[in-house]
């Protein structure tokens, strides 16, 4: 038989966001009934288990079992969670004051309630406008509370619906603002739609609830959600397509189910639309059958007849400066192979310029644009991010774009420059050019005349884009493109060690680091644990002291893996505990298992079209507004407001992954590189990541790590069919 007991929160001392495992002291109602030993002095309990996200100050009615754990004693295991309205006048104000309630914090709650007393949440249901009888409340703020009040009791129901299934009331309210009053129904007829619909809900979520409604394992709908699924999480990790064979292993691994079915669920979603199949390969490869989510279909399809109606189109836009032979002379300090770019982009259509840093890109890009200047050609320059973007436009002395600005993309119409609206330009330079993913080159490429020219320009030796694709090496590989690439070192000042150990590690060299360095350091030590820990040092303490810089604005750790003690996510909790911990007048708050608090670094992590922020953005926060419910995050001059609900979009930035930089530099870049990242050591990758330094590299781990990460140059092979299609 379970027991109950019904109490407000008094504390979270632990919540878990991804499982919803949560420690909390509850206040009993009636203390009666609680067994010897279970309540401490001030007259609190433990109660652990899988429960919703929950505010201190919430009336809960719990039921479970008590059980006494080996080391923390009695507690209460919680196996059901239900709200319940507050009895007393205290809990009502704590209940009011707790966060719940858009509009009234713990000042105007304490008012409601001395006003109003037992009456109070009647008056907030029956009548709201008599709010306006408690001082400090206008007629705005009633009607605030009042839509929230409603907001919250539909939120309860969806909640008393989904509880049972582990989902937390974080993701409860996304699915109410998807669905609104049709969120029960929408959930019970096909849960695999919240996957689809709503961001932050994943496969598995929704699996788990259609399977603990009874849905069968071998549905039709789990099947094909399971399918869209597999080929979501392997666009994820950078591929195109999935052999057909290889999608229906990983998918019935997933779902526990046969091959075959899975199979059928591919026609199924064929015929609706959703993927599409094709064979490609090259003549001496064996052909595969590729399966591919649709938008990558069209946007592989769209990227390749795209350039090659530029490259098959013969008027040029840039006619007058082609006829022009020789061009008129170019800078004399100008290496062959930096003339020989210019006059490639000039000739053709469609040009890559590649090369490693302090190769002479930026310098070659420069006297195009002179160039282009001087013969009255209209040019526009963009890169992919807006980090990207800010350095095109200091180092070229001209304007740059994002690829969203430049295409003027609106949330509600999408991409303006299009085939109908094109740009009206001689010229397209798109920096970081490594960082293209298919769907956004498609969209790019939409948008450019035909006899208009494009130059890539972009380091190929770098890690690949972070959204499926690998454009610029596709393109480079295909041949349609005139190519240069540099190779001579100019940038390199006087004892520097950063841009000769960048050329080193792309070599296969070890980077050097002797004792007179001024630039790159590496500390040693074998032990992943105490690497954590010298590299928290070597941040808060070691840099700061030596060269002056601050850890929050110009430090940047950037770690090659998620997990383990030297990894983003734990680096990012001792890297907040050292840089920026709690203090008194430091407002935080914790939400989805972790802390957000005033002065955090933060990222965001998906494209948001609506506040115009985009993943890998990093910024600053400024503000958490406990009555509003809303957090201010500062991107570089730019403040942009989050709802609550919306902060699981962005993630700690202290320590990112090396992927998600990017694109971007840093004046300070502090690596782990220890054997627990053994899986990950790829050269580009440790290329990729001392290259985002402009004055310091320190690596932290050992020199086993390093020549592990320097002899592996296999770059891991994405399914892409672009150099192929482009190659026929």
């Amino acid at each position: 038989m379970n027991d109950s007991i019904e109490g407000s929160v008094e504390r979270i001392t632990y919540y878990a966001g991804e499982t919803g495992f949560s420690v909390i002291r509850v206040k009993p109602a009636r203390p009666r009934g609680i067994p010897q030993g279970a309540m401490t002095r001030d007259g609190l309990v433990t109660v652990v288990g899988e429960l919703p996200e929950i505010n201190p100050g919430e009336s809960l009615k719990l039921t479970g079992r008590w059980m006494t754990h080996p080391k923390h004693g009695r507690q209460f295991r919680a196996e059901r969670c239900e709200r319940v309205l507050p009895a007393t006048i205290e809990g009502l104000r704590r209940y009011l004051g707790s966060g719940m309630i858009r509009g009234v914090g713990p000042v105007i709650a304490e008012r409601i309630v001395r006003k109003f007393g037992a009456e109070t949440l009647e008056v907030i249901d029956a009548d709201p406008g008599r709010l306006r009888e408690v001082l400090g409340i206008g007629p705005r703020r009633v009607e605030q509370i009042a839509v929230a009040w409603e907001e919250q009791k539909a939120i309860q129901e969806v909640m008393i619906f989904l509880q049972s299934h582990g989902v937390s009331t974080r993701l409860a309210v996304k699915i109410y603002k998807q669905y609104g009053d049709a969120s029960v129904d929408v959930v019970q007829s096909n849960p695999y739609r919240l996957a689809r619909d709503v961001w932050g809900i994943g496969f598995r979520t929704a699996d788990k609830i259609a399977r603990d409604m009874g849905l069968p394992a071998d549905s039709p709908e789990r099947v094909q959600a399971g399918v869209m699924y597999t080929l979501s999480q392997q666009a994820d990790e950078g591929h195109v397509y999935l052999p057909q064979p290889e999608l229906a292993t990983k998918a019935a691994d997933l779902l526990a189910v046969k091959e075959e079915q899975v199979e059928y669920a591919i026609e199924r979603l064929e015929t609706e639309q959703q993927v599409k199949r094709e064979r490609v390969g090259k003549a001496a490869e064996v052909e595969q059958e590729a399966v591919y989510l649709a938008p990558f279909y069209y946007s592989e399809l769209g990227v390749t007849q795209r350039l090659r109606r530029m490259v098959e189109t013969r008027k040029s836009r840039l006619g007058g400066l082609r006829s022009l032979a020789p061009l008129p002379r170019l800078d004399a300090e100008l290496s062959e192979k930096q003339r020989a770019a210019i006059k490639a982009a000039v000739a053709n259509k469609v040009s890559v310029l590649t090369g490693g840093p302090g190769t002479g890109k930026t310098t070659t890009v420069r006297t195009l644009i002179r160039l282009l200047r001087t013969h009255q050609c209209t040019f526009a320059l963009a890169s992919p991010t807006g980090r990207a973007a800010k350095r095109l436009s200091e180092a070229a002395g001209h304007p740059a774009k994002t690829i969203h600005r430049l295409l003027e993309f609106s949330p509600t119409q999408g991409f303006k420059r299009n085939e109908e609206n094109p740009l009206d330009v001689d010229m397209v330079i798109v920096d970081e050019a490594s960082m293209l993913d298919l769907v956004l080159t498609n969209n790019l490429l939409k948008a450019i005349d035909p006899h208009s020219h494009l130059v890539f320009v972009g380091d190929v030796d770098q890690l690949p884009s972070v959204g499926a694709g690998d454009v610029l090496r596709d393109i480079i590989a295909s041949g349609v493109a005139a190519v240069t690439r540099l190779g001579l070192i100019f940038r390199q000042e006087q004892g520097s060690l950063i841009v000769a150990n960048a050329h080193r590690i792309n070599e296969g060299r070890l980077p050097l680091t002797p004792r007179s360095a001024q630039d790159f350091f590496l500390f040693v030590e074998p032990d992943a644990d105490k690497a954590a820990d010298l590299l928290v040092d070597v941040v808060q303490h070691r840099i700061p002291r030596k060269f002056g810089m601050d850890p929050l604005s110009e430090i940047q750790v950037l770690a090659p893996m998620y997990r383990g003690s030297s990894g983003v996510a734990n680096l990012n909790q001792r890297l907040q505990e050292a840089l920026n911990p709690p203090a008194g007048n430091r407002p935080e708050r914790r939400m989805g298992g972790r802390t957000l608090r005033v002065g955090d670094r933060l990222m965001q992590t998906r494209n948001n079209y609506d506040k115009d922020v985009y993943n890998g953005d990093i910024g600053r926060l400024l503000a958490l507004e406990g009555v509003q419910q809303t957090a201010v995050i500062d991107y570089h001059g730019r403040r942009v407001t989050y709802d609550w609900s919306e902060l699981d979009e962005v993630v700690h930035a202290f320590a990112i992954s090396v992927h998600k930089a990017q694109g971007s530099e840093y004046p300070a870049v502090v690596m782990p590189v220890t054997m627990q990242h053994y899986l990950m050591l790829q050269r580009n990758l440790l290329y990729t990541g001392v290259t985002r330094a402009k004055k310091l590299v320190v690596l932290v781990g050992t020199k086993k790590a390093i020549a592990i990460a320097v002899r592996n140059n296999k770059v891991t092979q994405r399914h892409t069919a672009l150099d192929w299609r482009l190659g026929k």
